[in-house]
């Protein structure tokens, strides 16, 4: 109930850009090209690269405009921003070259946190993302496949350490999806790349339940040399 109003607000008071204020703009031109397209996407590595973490692709850097949409989505509730992070994170998901059906797999949010801010932004992205997807004729589907088994800690002031011990066991595959995951490659999905210690937990949770992970993608990866844009090698 708290999402369908917060919606029909949106259609009917005058907002600002959630990336840098303009007035009267819920996304302006400039912060949405901020959250990138076809022509930006880098692959992203954290350093140190956690074991088991699959290709992620990003659109973005995580700039102070791009930090603000997220935010502004995430906890304030800006269900519009839904689409243009959809738009970003399809862009994210082309380059890893998924044949057939593409199952987007959102990494899964704390139940209390999805609680506390009334919607499940992560999962909320991820349809966006496959429904832009399909536009483009690539056959895609957002499928919340993982969950959280038990109650984990805020992870954003956990370093790589802490964020592997916090996780170690806390995800799992929903039951049931054996099917599912044999009929098609997953890619994984979350607004936002920092040590990988999520996605290569949720990725390990893919496998357990018999999926392959082709990869991942996020809005944006840490800014800075381990960045690499697309095609280029490591060295």
């Amino acid at each position: 109930m708290r999402g369908w109003w917060r919606e029909i607000a949106g259609l009917v008071l005058p907002v600002d850009c959630a990336g840098c204020g303009r007035p009267r703009t819920e996304l302006c031109e400039r912060c949405r090209g901020l959250l990138g397209g076809a022509s930006s996407v880098r692959r992203v590595r954290p350093t140190p690269e956690p074991a088991g973490l699959p290709p992620v692709y990003a659109t973005g850097r995580y700039s102070d405009e791009v930090r603000a949409v997220l935010l502004a989505h995430k906890e304030r509730g800006a269900l519009g921003l839904a689409r243009p992070l959809g738009t970003a994170l399809a862009a994210a998901v082309r380059p890893l070259g998924v044949a057939g059906t593409v199952l987007l797999v959102p990494v899964p949010s704390a139940r209390r946190a999805v609680a506390r801010r009334g919607h499940d932004a992560t999962a909320r992205m991820t349809r966006a993302a496959a429904v832009a997807l399909r536009r483009s004729g690539t056959p895609a589907r957002a499928v919340p496949l993982l969950r959280q088994r038990r109650a984990v800690a805020d992870q954003s002031g956990l370093d790589a350490t802490g964020r592997l011990a916090n996780l170690s066991g806390a995800v799992e595959a929903v039951g049931g999806c054996a099917a599912l995951l044999a009929a098609a490659q997953v890619v994984l999905v979350d607004d936002l790349m920092t040590t990988g210690t999520s996605l290569s937990v949720a990725a390990r949770a893919v496998a357990v339940a018999g999926g392959r992970v082709a990869g991942a993608a996020v809005v944006a990866g840490p800014d800075g040399p381990e960045i690499h844009p697309v095609g280029h090698r490591r060295r």
